[in-house]
């Protein structure tokens, strides 16, 4: 390998080739047992009997990406092995986040004696408990942080319950699901080459979950997208065919950041803008035209999605420009009468990667606030909203993402105390973003050798970044220029090797580098299909 490549490498951890290799090559015997899982066996056992009795079961799912797949790979897998099944989707703005009684109250009414939570359940205890009254049994399969006590579900399986021993923590929902669907398969009578066949092809799904929802993209969950995505090439599923097409991806495998970025987001959009319910039912159809035509709705939701975010964003940008964002903003909680709660989560990203710091944005109607927060690497943000708990009727999430609903009258003393309480724990550099390459290079070291070692150290995400490489003393051939309105074009040289380098959503930064000779620029490196070499500016500064 180049030895930038090892320098990559290095960074992330290995220090021998064997360590490397294993990063190089990961294999789908990688894979851990799911009788590992904490429940697994109680969960397979009631699912089995519901099998031979004959017994309905429903998977209740959540309205996002991790959601969507997580229902479509558990139903799939459990109609292989002869159940009869049904499934649920909430509509995020009529229903909110997670299992609500009156859900399993319709489920009873259809005749539903067991119910799968995907991706949720961990903190529906009063919907499960509701089930109970009604004679339905529950099993949760979650990924979420767990309360103090578990909800009283017949199985929860679930790899961050504080007594669950799996070897991986940051599996997502799909992930978990996926898990579940091995093992109740594992049991069907099928030899190891067809068993082995369908759990690969479920991996495209999961892959995309995993992507989607930002978790460490290492260890077992490298080995799911390294290979799902890898899968994709050939993909059988009618409705992840139509996506692809309609996304742009008849003829190409997309890579992780174009699933992160293309395809995830018109998956999202269905639940976000309308209901996730179109999204399931485009993977269950068996019907070329039907597929194709929720997949051009999708992809128009997701354009609806960009408006109502980038309408959002500019109201944020003018209030901050109004009144600056100070050191004294340890974190940011910010919101809107009318503002989408299905975009708000995203918008929160947005304004994280704009001002370094954990930001909450939440739409407010009918005097009720709901929204979304992302948050910085050093800020635990479930943490913050657990040690306030009192201010709000529902939350959860994650470390870094997490959602949440209070009386719009308590507005201002959230965020007041969410502001002090981040005070409290950062430092003034926790809040200024910096850049760290990985490697220097020469201009010259950037050709096909280095980019195929990239693509074996792809994909790249959460906790396996894309490598950021750094070129110092770069003469700047001409003005940078503006381009599209929202992003920057230059063209670099160094050695007698000259890049065309573009800079995503950095337009204003080109009249700020006019009269620069020289820079040192930090960089990524991705395929452009619009021409005009392959590298794309992700920071500079001027020497």
């Amino acid at each position: 390998m180049p030895r930038a490549a090892a320098e990559i490498l290095w960074r992330r951890g290995m220090r021998d080739a064997e360590s490397a290799r294993r990063f190089l090559q990961p294999k789908i015997e990688d894979l851990h047992d799911p009788f590992l899982l904490r429940d697994m066996d109680v969960a397979v056992e009631r699912i089995r009997r519901a099998i031979a009795g004959g017994e309905r079961i429903e998977i209740h799912g959540d309205y996002d990406v991790d959601g969507v797949t997580s229902t479509v790979v558990l139903k799939t897998a459990l109609d292989m092995a002869g159940a009869v099944t049904g499934w649920h989707i909430p509509h995020r703005l009529q229903d909110g986040y997670g299992m609500q009684p009156g859900a399993v109250e319709e489920a009873a009414a259809r005749g539903t004696r067991l119910i799968v939570s995907v991706d949720n359940g961990i903190r529906a205890g009063a919907a499960i408990a509701r089930g109970n009254e009604l004679g339905i049994d529950t099993i949760v399969t979650d990924h979420h942080l767990p309360e103090t006590e578990l909800p009283p579900a017949l199985a929860v399986v679930n790899p961050n319950r504080t007594d669950c021993r799996y070897p991986n923590a940051n599996l997502c929902g799909a992930g978990v699901a996926f898990q579940l669907a091995h093992a109740v398969l594992r049991g069907a009578g099928w030899t190891d080459a067809k068993l082995n066949r369908v759990l690969e092809s479920f991996l495209k799904m999961v892959a995309i979950a995993t992507v989607a929802d930002i978790v460490p993209l290492t260890g077992e969950n490298r080995v799911i997208v390294k290979h799902g995505l890898a899968g994709l090439g050939n993909v059988r599923n009618t409705g992840l065919r139509a996506l692809l097409r309609a996304a742009g991806f008849e003829d190409k495998v997309p890579d992780a950041t174009e699933v992160g970025f293309r395809i995830a987001p018109a998956i999202n959009a269905s639940g976000r803008m309308k209901s996730a319910g179109a999204a399931v039912r485009m993977f269950l159809t068996t019907d070329a035209a039907e597929a194709a035509e929720i997949a051009g709705e999708l992809m128009a939701l997701n354009q609806q999605r960009q408006t109502a975010e980038r309408a959002i964003v500019n109201e944020i940008v003018a209030r901050c420009t109004e009144t600056p964002v100070t050191d004294e903003d340890a974190a940011l909680v910010l919101w809107g009468e009318g503002w989408h709660r299905g975009v708000v989560g995203i918008v929160a990203s947005r304004v994280v990667e704009r001002f370094h710091r954990p930001a909450i944005v939440l739409g407010v109607e009918n005097g009720v606030a709901q929204g979304s927060g992302r948050s910085i690497g050093t800020f635990h943000l479930l943490e913050a909203l657990e040690g306030m708990r009192e201010l709000f009727t529902k939350f959860g999430g994650h470390a870094h993402a997490a959602g949440l609903t209070l009386p719009a009258a308590r507005l201002e003393e959230f965020r007041e105390r969410f502001r002090q309480w981040a005070a409290e724990r950062l430092t003034r550099e926790d809040l200024v973003a910096t850049v760290e390459p990985d490697a220097v290079v020469e201009l010259n070291d950037v050709d096909e050798r280095l980019w195929a070692a990239l693509e074996r150290i792809a994909p790249f995400g959460q906790e396996n970044k894309k490598p950021l490489f750094a070129a110092r003393g770069v003469e700047l051939a001409g003005p940078p220029q503006v381009w599209k309105e929202k992003h920057m074009r230059m063209t670099a040289r160094q050695g007698g090797r000259t890049l065309t380098m573009k800079g995503w959503g950095m337009a204003e930064l080109a009249a700020e580098m006019q009269g620069v000779r020289r820079a040192d620029v930090a960089f990524t490196l991705e395929r452009d299909p619009w021409g005009g070499g392959g590298a794309t500016v992700r920071a500079m500064r001027a020497a």
